[in-house]
């Protein structure tokens, strides 16, 4: 094993934590809740992931208040699910890794009937297919009071992911999620202090990262998953998110997880190889999101050619300009690939796709540094939490549905 792969199995400080090395499970959406508490399906998965050899596993999207649900079946975390969220936290801390919380808020961006507000809110008022059935087609732009209680929400919800074992939380600022709304000039039109340049766009997500770290950031790390581009015409742009990056970095983030793609208009722009939209046919259950889905098969969601590292050069501007530990997501598939992660000074790589069609593979690389992942973006894994048992790699059997039919714990 060379130099570049050792450092990879070397340990990472993240503010206030410690990893026993540098490989991070990305946070993905798992569809492993039961009434609004992660499943024994959820601990499961993530205890075979950190048994694996991961350093850090990281829990798939939690909303921080019930509007933030971007459709039913995700989770917001509260008082009544800490123990449930503490049964995962312990699975994955007995088997020797630490474990992360992605939180979120999908502003516009939702289907979920069971709504606080009428009209969904975010950056600007626009129109949201996505919910045209569940009565959320017209959005609204948010208030300057609304905003700072969804902000008070995200510093809620750190302090129950800190009460349920967490070592870190993972702040949602990409994908076309609400902060990230605010950062894009896709979905941001306001023209108050909250629109318009870079640094109006990015004082509402800086300021929800600034509170986080104030309320919790000396206990665990703080973490921010970043859009570095948005991939589509007029959005954000590399340059525009280095001056968000280094915003969070004056604001004490521990670390950023290097993203990209905006769902409404580029999602393969963060998946690329093959459309998942023919298996997602197969699995929604709404007609409505199917005839979307089509739509978007014939536009945004058409498959997109995949090489290994696809964000790195997007990632190499931000390394040279940002100094915080920066995780480098997008194509990591082999020990080759984690080698050149190392040798061009990224602090550690984030796997998804790869740790869901083989938990051991962080142990595997250990083992034979010519290794390579056996997913093929097929892309048909993104469906596959629709399932009764949850995401799952098609090429691995299929899980057990009666784990996903019980609370953790």
């Amino acid at each position: 094993m060379n130099a570049d792969l050792q450092r990879a199995f070397s340990p990472l400080t993240l503010g206030p934590i410690e990893l026993p090395n540098r490989f991070v499970k990305a946070s993905t959406f798992e569809g492993m809740n039961f009434h609004n508490a992660p499943s024994a399906a959820l601990a499961k998965l993530h205890a075979d992931i950190a048994a694996g050899g991961v350093g850090m596993t990281t829990i798939g999207y939690t909303a921080v208040e019930p509007d933030g649900r971007t459709f039913g079946e995700e989770a917001f975390i509260c008082a009544d699910n800490v123990a449930a969220f503490r049964a995962v936290t312990a699975a994955v801390h007995t088997n020797g890794a630490r474990a992360s919380l992605q939180l979120g808020h999908c502003g516009t961006l939702t289907r979920t009937p069971d709504r606080r507000h009428r009209k969904p809110g975010g950056p600007s008022a626009t129109i949201n297919l996505y919910g045209a059935m569940v009565g959320a087609l017209r959005t609204r732009a948010l208030s300057e009071p609304e905003m700072d209680e969804i902000a008070a929400a995200f510093v809620t919800a750190c302090r129950h992911a800190l009460d349920a074992g967490f070592d870190s939380v993972e702040l949602h600022m990409g994908h076309g999620y609400l902060l990230s709304q605010f950062l894009s000039p896709l979905a941001n039109k306001r023209t108050d202090r909250h629109g318009g340049s870079i640094e109006n766009r990015m004082r509402f997500p800086v300021e929800v990262a600034r509170r986080v770290v104030e309320a919790v950031g000396d206990r665990m790390a703080v973490l921010v998953k970043l859009n570095q581009a948005d991939g589509a015409r007029r959005g954000l742009v590399i340059e525009e998110s280095m001056v968000v990056a280094r915003a969070l970095e004056s604001a004490g983030v521990h670390g950023l997880v290097l993203t990209g793609g905006f769902s409404p208009f580029s999602p393969m722009y963060l998946f690329r190889g093959r459309s998942p939209a023919p298996t997602m046919l197969r699995t929604e259950r709404s007609r409505w999101n199917r005839f979307l889905i089509w739509l978007g098969s014939k536009t945004a969601f058409r498959s997109m050619p995949y090489e290994d590292l696809y964000f790195l050069e997007l990632a190499r501007q931000m390394r040279g300009g940002v100094r915080l530990p920066l995780g480098l997501l997008g194509g990591v598939r082999s020990a080759a690939g984690v080698e050149q992660a190392m040798r061009e000074g990224f602090d550690f790589v984030v796997l998804g796709r790869p740790l869901l069609a083989e938990a051991g593979f962080v142990k595997r690389i250990a083992a034979d540094p010519a290794t390579r992942s056996k997913c093929d973006n097929c892309n048909e894994c993104v469906a596959e939490f629709s399932r009764p048992g949850g995401v799952r790699c098609v090429k691995n059997a299929e899980n057990d549905p009666a784990l996903n039919a019980r609370a953790a714990g």
